[in-house]
């Protein structure tokens, strides 16, 4: 017998001995006509326009080749930020509609920046709205978790010569009591003066000294080697530093000592650098118009956004809890912020969850089994457009990892992109408490597939 949708009528056939074949099933859209008509003519006779588009926009995303340039001021390089512009992670929100850990990381960013002496005069500097809050999005910028920078703050600069683009990113503050996780205390604050001070300008000789640096290579090897290249990203950390060691040996400058500390502890260090990496892919994509493919997936803690090739709209949604999760001791669900960060992006590029099969880390978030991870990767492969070329999975038989989130697929299927992602608390300013896997939300995918459907006439 074949069992077509609920599986009940298919468990109660084999509890009686019969031979029986599930099929997972369910009506489409969740049976709103008017989203399966929009679906029925981007799958039949818009399909060969999104189609073509869908090709390149995955093509770009394969052929483009992001290389690690250097480290920079902020304020001199990101494109339309001015000297009293922060850049946050998500979609625009209004401060009285941010969440906790989101304003705490600002307040903390205007102390570094030195507009405010402290964290209460920070925050009656934001009401007096003379600093200007953006998406870092929004101007060539990814920042993970709750972070957010000034114009003083030192990035990456990651250029895709292919795409004609560049991206920046910020450079990953490591453990403990820090911004990125919605800290706003003495020691995050501390800690940004020292990256800015420190390890900006450490990192930044050694690049210069080593030359350009290749990141989807070393983000490839790493994916070998058991990173999800998100949420674990220890293996392809340890390939950089192994790659700028000869130069950062050779630094004299006053500090040298306390950055090597700080590298050899962070075994983050590589996530800042692979999401720049990915947003100059994604920001060449983005140009093709046309297609259902999604390249910008972000949230603040409170929305989720995504954007599709082609267009600058948001379309948005409520963030979603971290469904998934492991714990640090004494800390539970209710203690959690709403998915939040930039970081997304890397499941765009095939990078994070699409990558879980090949990572036992990422397996323990997921039921502890690699049946499980290896499952949220084919989840994956049936909602992308293509596969990756940059990013094999031995464990699939070194098939690609999947590669283009198509909107489309998305819809018909109820199946959205998982997030391998950190915990920060919701409100003490505690910081990360554990490390989990959360799911978009559909609705923001149905918003781009309703708006794509009456743009393609």
């Amino acid at each position: 017998m074949i069992n077509i949708g609920l599986p009940l009528f298919e468990e109660s056939i084999r509890g009686q001995g019969a031979p029986v074949i599930g099929v997972d099933w369910q009506i489409p859209c969740g049976g709103e006509s008017d989203v399966i008509s929009a679906l029925a003519r981007l799958m039949g006779p818009k399909s060969s326009i999104v189609d073509a588009a869908n090709a390149e926009v995955v093509a770009r995303l394969n052929n483009g080749a992001p290389l690690l340039k250097g480290v920079e001021r902020a304020g001199a390089v990101v494109p339309g930020m001015s000297e009293r512009t922060l850049l946050h992670c998500g979609p625009a929100i209004a401060w009285a509609d941010m969440c906790d850990p989101l304003r705490r990381s600002i307040k903390a960013a205007i102390v570094a920046e030195g507009w405010a002496g402290n964290i209460e005069a920070a925050a009656r500097l934001i009401a007096s709205r003379e600093i200007e809050l953006r998406p870092a999005n929004e101007h060539s910028t990814v920042v993970p978790m709750a972070t957010v920078i000034g114009p003083s703050a030192p990035v990456y600069v990651v250029e895709n010569e292919m795409g004609r683009t560049i991206a920046f990113s910020s450079i990953n503050q490591g453990a403990g009591e820090t911004q990125w996780f919605g800290v706003d205390s003495s020691l995050a604050i501390d800690r940004l003066f020292f990256i800015r001070d420190v390890i900006g300008p450490v990192i930044g000789e050694a690049i210069a000294r080593r030359g350009a640096i290749d990141v989807l290579s070393l983000a490839a090897q790493g994916v070998v080697m058991g990173d999800d290249v998100h949420i674990r990203v220890q293996a392809t950390t340890c390939l950089l530093l192994r790659d700028l060691l000869p130069f950062l040996m050779r630094i004299s400058r006053p500090g040298a000592g306390e950055a090597a500390d700080f590298l050899s502890r962070n075994h983050t260090m590589f996530l800042n650098i692979a999401m720049a990496a990915a947003k100059s892919l994604v920001d060449s994509a983005a140009k093709v118009e046309n297609s259902s493919i999604v390249t910008t997936m972000s949230r603040n803690g409170v929305t989720y956004g995504i954007r599709l090739a082609g267009l600058e709209r948001w379309f948005l949604a409520a963030a979603p809890p971290i469904q998934k999760a492991l714990y640090f001791p004494g800390y539970g669900p209710e203690a959690s912020t709403a998915d939040i960060g930039d970081s997304a992006v890397l499941e765009l590029i095939g990078l994070g969850g699409a990558v879980s099969a090949n990572s036992p880390a990422v397996a323990g978030f997921l039921g502890g089994r690699m049946a499980d991870a290896i499952a949220a990767t084919r989840k994956m492969q049936r909602i992308c457009a293509g596969e990756s070329r940059s990013f094999l999975l031995p464990i699939l038989e070194n098939a690609g990892a999947p590669l283009g989130v198509d909107v489309r697929r998305v819809v018909e299927l109820a199946i959205t992109p998982a997030v391998n992602t950190g915990v920060i608390h919701a409100f003490s300013g505690a910081g990360q408490i554990g490390a989990g896997v959360a799911s978009a939300p559909i609705d923001c995918f149905t918003q781009a597939l309703m708006d794509l459907d009456q743009r393609i006439m």
